[in-house]
């Protein structure tokens, strides 16, 4: 016993030195190559239950560490290292890339995800530390120029939505926008007036990744929304281990980068004197006044954002962010603010059976618009000659054209800065979207899973529009020499709310047999849209015509399957089906099948090639697939519809009011657009996947067409609709190539390049008569009345520019009003026509470029597109004489090619419009964005990790095109809003 109580004794004795030799581990842990911090590293003590994670700033704290203990230190995409621990405080960790484990990134293929050395369709994945540097407003800008076959056009004004085309798109008429998937949510592309896009709610700070699927095998499981690509949008999650903040600020300069050439003030009054009247001469005002200059200025924009991250009662990931920006634009009075609040939690519960995912977003919005196409139109032709300002003048003191007896004339163009000082139009919106999804592990079978995902995105808007009472554009029902004058100006308010809830119910079953893999999810997707819409009409007018609309839903319901098989991690096959049913169409119509079959051989896993550190890399992959398209304006044009009349048609009978009730045209046979696609591809890998790319090519047809046509006279009730016609033919190739050219301790230098190649053409448009040229398309060109400049011909590529051939003199002048006349019938009419190329681009290219040297980084990337036309409307519309002296009341100012054309006046009626002089090669190579940046670990601030930026958005463009801008999507440059060049500076805290 007293033995006993000895040993009892010395261990009591020698417990404080044992807890006394429990220390606190500190360190940071890096890159090997870069020297950059690496967040959410795994530092344990090798064998203990828990450990530590290091924060944003690379830092970690392990407490519990006994001499003689092995600390493990572990992430993704690295060499796990094993040391010893011998009593120091700190130990810091150089992480080395591990390319085996590189090669087992994820991705999302819908409905789950697949490792991407195994994936068999086409799919591209970028994430955070890859996107685009910069202010990124709005989350498409992340994307741009960064991914073959993917093709991201923005624009000029605040908040502006980008046009996203994937291979070119598949429609001629219907939507041709790629199904957006964000956190499992699939979301509606329509946008409630008062806002600018379906993604400027997101804040691009709270993006983890985009999956694009590209080709019909990858796109089907989506069915009836994939006909022109899935993009899936992932937002970053809470991670396990301690708090982590992180706050990024940016401040950016936006400045006017180029302005459209017209007449100086000077030159404008020698145009004058040469050509004018003795009134026209009268008519000039003593100023010289840029008003371009004055309706554009430079502008500041701020972008901000707080993050927490990490894991409550170290049980519950969460992530926090709130963020705002705040973005006036270039033109006075315009503007686009966003405040968001993101919420994820993600907890796993019952031994990781039960995987919880609970996405949130709320966003509220404030725009400022204006009458974008009217004010810089006004802009570009007001008289140069005229003081913005005219003393005395009844229209708030800004110089407007009056007649004579003071009253106000019809068609002049009004003061461009009274149109932004007078005519207030601002909106406001709430978003609020969420999705939940289960994920279930059976207990008593582990193979299968049971998967439950519900979401809703709701969209609500209101905005006004308020025109002075002191502007020339008010109501003014009385002329001014009238008794009774007075200016009521106007205003209207509007309400408008989309709703769109979606439900996904799966079962996925995986199971190991050897070298056999299988892979099987089977499940059902319903998804309901919803709108309602208030507009107030002109209520300081008589007989506003207020209206309430409330659109019919719009359903979609789905039942979908997938099987992986994989032998071996060598031989891989996918088998996708899908069959959808819409409300849109009859239901002997309703439901289409859509599938795909998709084959890759893993050639580096064969004997042969496995563990080749020259060839590291070689897949090849064949795909096959069938899509849908149903996403057309009419939501039921298959039903005889009857509609009441506005107050505008309505009819006094025996003094009482009736409205009218008219017959609705309609397509009772409307049916599903279909796309087959087939794609091969190589994914490739060298010196260890040093080198890396993908070639791919790919052949897609659409048939039976959702387009907007003409209907013959007697044919129908209605002069146009929506009706299944023809086909169109895509075909490319695309290439992609990243390499880490320099990568040791202190530099490292990386490269990616992309380019592809499209060609796309009508093969059928169905039953036409002769001389039938095609379907006039795209929007209505400023010049004359209605004139169309693109058509949709078999044969040409959509939207074709329709145009006369131009004639021009020995000097290569064009010479006025002189085409060719191309069927030699002895006169010019409309079928001497011809189509003279488009403005969809042959090539396009993306560069982009990062450089660690220590501390510092430095990014770049450009873009290029190649065979892009673009209509010169500014021209076409003012560069000839007669456009600046129409009247002899008063002046306009032309654009600068009519010092190269000297064109006096309009000839054969709107020929001059359609000249295919106004074609010009908009063929281009831009610089978007260079940015500098340099990072102190700890050694200005001991709490944080700091990075400051600097950089240019838009640097310059180098082009042919001697118009604004040579990218236009629609390919019709006319009184566009301009880009912006952004000079920028920001920091970023990590603590």
């Amino acid at each position: 016993m007293k033995t006993i109580y000895k040993k009892l004794l010395f261990l009591f004795l020698l417990l404080p030195f044992t807890v006394l030799a429990q220390n606190t581990l500190n360190g940071t842990v890096v890159d090997k190559a870069t020297g950059q911090p690496i967040p959410g590293v795994n530092v344990n003590v090798q064998g203990a239950p828990s450990g530590a994670s290091t924060g944003f700033d690379g830092n970690y704290q392990l407490s519990g560490v006994k001499s003689g203990n092995k600390i493990v230190v572990s992430f993704i995409g690295y060499k796990t290292q094993t040391l010893d621990y011998s009593g120091q405080k700190t130990l810091n960790v150089s992480l080395e890339e591990d390319t085996n484990q590189l090669k087992e990134v994820v991705v999302q293929v819908g409905y789950g995800t697949v490792k991407k050395k195994d994936a068999t369709g086409s799919v591209s994945q970028i994430s955070a530390k890859e996107f685009n540097k910069g202010i990124n407003v709005t989350p498409e800008s992340l994307i741009s120029g960064r991914i073959a076959g993917v093709n991201v056009t923005g624009g000029g004004a605040p908040g502006a939505k980008a046009d996203i085309r994937i291979r070119g798109g598949s429609s001629l008429t219907a939507s041709n926008e790629p199904l957006i998937v964000l956190d499992g949510l699939p979301l509606s592309n329509s946008v409630p007036s008062g806002a600018t896009s379906i993604l400027s709610t997101i804040d691009p700070n709270d993006i983890e990744s985009f999956t694009v699927l590209k080709d019909a095998s990858a796109a089907a499981i989506y069915g009836s929304r994939a006909a022109n690509g899935v993009i899936v949008i992932t937002t970053k999650k809470g991670t396990k281990g301690g708090v982590k903040v992180n706050f990024s600020s940016q401040v950016g300069i936006n400045t006017v980068a180029n302005q459209v050439d017209v007449l100086s003030a000077d030159q404008f009054r020698e145009l004058v004197n040469t050509k004018g009247s003795a009134a026209q001469q009268a008519l000039m005002g003593t100023a010289n006044t840029n008003w371009q200059d004055e309706i554009f200025h430079t502008a500041l924009t701020t972008n901000n954002n707080i993050s927490v991250s990490g894991s409550l009662f170290n049980k519950l990931p969460v992530r926090l962010s709130v963020g705002n920006v705040d973005n006036p634009g270039i033109l006075r009075n315009t503007s686009f603010e966003r405040t968001t609040t993101s919420l994820s939690l993600n907890p796993v519960l019952f031994d990781n059976h039960l995987k919880i995912d609970i996405s949130g977003n709320l966003s509220f919005g404030k725009n400022q618009f204006q009458d974008e196409g009217a004010v810089i139109g006004s802009a570009i032709g007001f008289d140069p000659t005229q003081s913005v300002y005219s003393a005395g003048s009844r229209y708030g003191g800004y110089f407007e054209w009056l007649e004579a007896n003071g009253n106000l004339p019809l068609l002049p163009a009004r003061n461009p800065v009274a149109r932004l000082n007078q005519d207030e139009r601002r909106a406001t919106s709430t978003r609020k979207w969420g999705n939940v999804r289960l994920d279930y592990k059976l207990h008593f079978f582990e193979d299968l899973r049971a998967v439950v995902e519900a979401g809703i995105d709701r969209f609500d808007s209101s905005g006004y529009t308020e025109v002075s009472t002191q502007s020339a554009l008010g109501y003014q029902p009385q002329p001014f020499n009238s008794p009774n004058y007075v200016n009521l100006g106007n205003y209207s308010n509007y309400t408008d709310m989309l709703q769109n809830k979606n439900l996904n119910a799966y079962f996925n079953y995986t199971k190991d047999l050897g070298k056999i893999k299988i892979d099987a999810t089977a499940g059902y997707n319903y998804q309901l849209f919803q709108k309602e819409k208030y507009q107030s009409g002109e209520t300081r007018q008589p007989n506003p015509n207020e209206d309430v609309a409330t659109d019919p839903d719009i359903n979609l319901q789905s039942y979908f399957g997938r099987l992986t098989l994989n032998y071996d991690s060598r031989y891989l096959a996918t088998v996708n089906y899908r069959r959808d049913g819409t409300s849109r169409f009859s239901e002997a119509n309703r439901w289409g099948n859509f599938g795909g079959v998709a084959l890759a051989w893993n050639i580096a896993e064969e004997e042969f090639l496995k563990g080749n550190e020259t060839l590291s890399s070689l897949k090849l992959r064949f795909g096959y697939g069938t899509t849908g398209q149903q996403d057309i304006p009419a939501q039921y044009d298959y039903l005889r519809r009857v509609t009441l009349g506005t107050i505008n048609t309505q009819y006094i009978f025996g003094g009482q009011i009736y409205s009218t009730a008219r017959p609705e045209g309609y397509n009772e046979n409307i049916k599903w657009e279909e796309l087959a696609e087939t794609n091969v591809g190589i994914d490739f890998g060298f010196l260890n996947d040093r080198i890396t790319g993908t070639v791919n090519y790919f052949d897609k047809k659409s048939s039976d067409l959702l387009a907007d046509v003409v209907v013959p006279d007697g044919a129908n009730i209605r002069n146009q609709g929506t009706y299944n016609i023809g086909s169109v033919r895509t075909k490319g190739i695309e290439f992609n190539i990243q390499s880490d050219i320099i990568k040791n301790d202190n530099l490292t230098w990386n490269v990616a390049f992309n380019t592809t190649y499209i060609d796309q053409k009508i093969t059928d448009l169905g039953i036409t008569v002769p001389g039938f040229q095609g379907y006039l398309s795209g929007d209505n060109i400023a010049g004359g009345a209605g004139n169309k400049i693109q058509v949709n011909s078999v044969g040409y590529a959509p939207n074709s520019f329709l145009v006369y051939e131009q004639l021009y003199d020995a000097n290569k002048k064009p010479i006025a009003g002189a085409y060719v006349d191309r069927n030699g019938d002895g006169k010019l009419d409309d079928a001497d026509r011809y189509r003279f190329h488009k403005p969809a681009p042959d090539y396009t290219f993306g560069l982009f470029s990062t450089l660690n040297y220590k501390k510092f980084d430095f990014t770049m990337n450009w873009r290029a597109s190649l065979g892009n036309y673009i209509f010169d409307n500014v021209s076409s519309n003012l560069g000839y004489s007669d456009a600046g002296l129409r009247r002899q009341t008063d002046l306009s100012n032309v654009s600068s090619d009519y010092l190269n054309t000297g064109f006096t006046f309009e000839d054969n009626g709107t020929s001059r419009y359609l000249s295919n002089y106004f074609i010009k090669d908009a063929s281009f190579i831009k610089l978007d964005n260079v940015t500098l940046g340099y990072t102190f670990d700890k050694t200005l601030l001991k709490a944080a990790s700091l990075r400051f930026t600097a950089g240019v958005q838009n640097v310059f463009v180098l082009t042919k095109y001697d118009g604004l801008d040579p990218e236009k999507f629609n390919g019709i440059d006319n009184n566009v809003y301009p880009r912006a060049r952004t000079f920028l500076f920001g920091v970023n805290a990590s603590f």
